[in-house]
This record gives structure tokens, sequence and C-alpha cells, in this order.
């Protein structure tokens, strides 16, 4: 079984480890786009952080992950077949490639069973494996954006539906859905970047001593994986815990109204289309407080997150050049005050 790299070993990159500790917390956020050079931990990020999580307990064969403790009543497996043992399965990381077709990724007829048995069966897809996990997409602004469009709807959801060839299925389909990509090779439309909850910009270190950093850990972890997963399980214990207990907070997190009108003016003077800017503000700030093992949001949770949450809302400024982060932080000290 290959291992994956322990989350706390990673070398800097701040943002992102927030961002993806913040959509374990409270998946409802809405997932994480990833933009930055090629080779920055952006995958291996996801992989460590899917790893620290505890094991998910699951119906035994099902293809659907659901819950032994409460499975699905619409689950094409669990509805048929009775429940009768559990299986305990790491948080499953599911990648889809950039030539996925729609069928691989919603599922689709089961063509052997028809073919050699004559009987109509559904083939889960990739969605379904993902289901209660996390779904990977490495040069998201390079797949189809009706493939995008689909997974989107579905992360938003939490359902698939699929009715094709004389089959009705619907089927548990919750995920946090992570898109990764180099904006040199194409942007994504400005609808689709609406509809991740978090954007974070990744880039590879300038220091020297960083860099130096990053390279020895990782020579360390593929001389001898399980010394190196190890040295730092201590330390991604102590996160695991420290996500595990905000998960407990987070339902006793109070967002006080000032804090979502300072929300409010924030999204309205950046000229941020729809109230998804305002909800992304309010979900992740809540998880910052629930890290932090605070009961109630205040304007430094606020902002701690509003570049994640809203840089990728903003309009295009022709007359404007600096980049989004600084045009987010600039009315960010404007409204919550520097």
């Amino acid at each position: 079984m290959r291992r994956a790299f322990p989350y706390s070993a990673i070398v800097g990159q701040t943002e992102m480890k927030q961002a993806l500790m913040l959509s374990a917390v409270d998946p409802t956020i809405g997932g994480v786009l990833v933009f930055g050079d090629r080779g920055t931990g952006k995958s291996t990020a996801v992989r460590a952080l899917a790893a620290l999580l505890p094991k998910i307990e699951i119906v035994g064969g099902c293809p659907y992950n659901c819950a032994f403790d409460a499975p699905a009543k619409e689950c094409p497996h669990c509805s048929v077949v009775k429940p009768e043992k559990a299986a305990k399965v790491a948080t499953p990381v599911v990648d889809l490639p950039l030539g996925a077709t729609e069928d691989r990724v919603v599922g689709a007829l089961d063509l052997e069973r028809a073919l050699t048995r004559g009987e109509k069966a559904f083939e889960p897809g990739l969605l379904a494996a993902a289901n209660r996990g996390f779904l990977y997409i490495d040069e998201v602004n390079l797949l189809e954006d009706h493939i995008v469009d689909l997974l989107l709807d579905v992360a938003a959801s939490g359902e698939n539906v699929v009715e094709r060839e004389g089959l009705s299925v619907r089927h548990a389909a919750k995920f946090v859905i992570v898109g990764s990509g180099n904006p040199e090779e194409g942007e994504l439309r400005p609808q689709l970047l609406d509809r991740f909850g978090l954007s974070v910009e990744v880039a590879s270190p300038t220091e020297i001593k960083e860099r130096i950093e990053v390279i020895r850990r990782r020579d360390a972890f593929e001389q001898d994986p399980a010394a190196f997963v190890k040295k730092w399980s201590r330390r991604d214990g102590a996160a695991r815990k420290k996500i595990l207990l905000a998960r407990e907070v987070l339902p006793r997190v109070e967002v006080p109204d000032a804090v979502l009108e300072k929300a409010a003016e924030l999204c309205i003077a950046l000229g941020a289309d729809g109230l998804r800017g305002e909800l992304t503000l309010m979900r992740a700030a809540r998880a910052v407080a629930a890290l932090a093992s605070a009961e109630v949001v205040d304007v430094v949770h606020l902002r701690g997150i509003a570049a994640s949450a809203l840089r990728h809302r903003l309009r295009r400024d022709p007359l404007d050049e600096a980049g989004s982060t600084v045009r987010v932080m600039r009315v960010v000290d404007e409204v919550l005050g520097a």
C-alpha cells in the first residue's frame, strides 16, 4: 500500500493547507480551487489531508460508501441488499482524468451484465467512489465545461441522479471537490469560478532555505516512507484531533449580525455577483472559528479567510492592474479597518 506524504511535513503553502482543513471541517463550504505553478504540492496536500482523517465506516460491499449506521434509502445497493456487516476504509480520494466521459463520471448501464445476462444494471461512476471523500481534478481549467458544471451541481446538491437507457438511479454523492491547475494554460469561465467555495494561489518557494527543506523532506520520504511517516505521526495526530474537535464545535458556533453585515459590505464593495460570496464567507469564517475552538465568529476570523473566499469572484477591472489578492485585501482594510 502506497503511503501518503504526512500533512504536517508539507513546507509552507499555509493558505492552501488552511483551505483544505476548512473544507474537511465543513464540506458545505463548496470545495477548493488551487491555481499555481507545477510541482508545488497540490495533489500531495489533498492526499495528505485525506490520509490524516480517520477511516470511515461503510456498509460492506457497498460501492457508494454508505454509512453502516445510516445507509441511504435510495442507494441502489443498500436498498436491495440488507446491510449485514461494516467495513472501515480510508477516506476516499478519487482522481478525475481529463479525458473522462460523462458516463464514467456519473455512471451508466453495465454493458457486461446487459449482454451476458440480459439484465439492466447500473455501473457506478467516479461520483459514487468519491462519496464521503474528495474528488480531485488536476488541470481543472482544461476539463470540458459541461463536465465541470455537472460536478459542481452534484457537489452542491450532494446527490447524483442518472436517467438514461431505461435506468433511473439516485445515490448520495457528498464529497469535497478540489480542482487545481496552471492559469498560464487557460482560465476557468467566471460562472464556474464562482461555484467553487475557496480559491488559493500557490507558488514555488523563493527562499533558498525553504526550497532546500522541501527537497530534504521529499527525499527522506522517498528513501524510507515508513520512518518518515512515523517521525511526523505526532504532529499529524494533533492536526487530526484539531479537525475532529472543530467538527464537534462547528454546530455551536454563532455568527453575529454585525459580522454578516461586514461580510455583505465586503462583497458589495468588491462588486461580487450574487450571494455566494457572503455564504462562503460566513461558512468559512465559522469553520475558522471552530478550528480555533471559538464559539462566536468575529471580524478577525472574517479577515483571515476573505482573500480565499473572494479573490475568484472579482469582476475584471482593466483600470486596476493590481492582482486579485491585493484588491481584496485593500477593500478588507477599508471595511474592517487596517
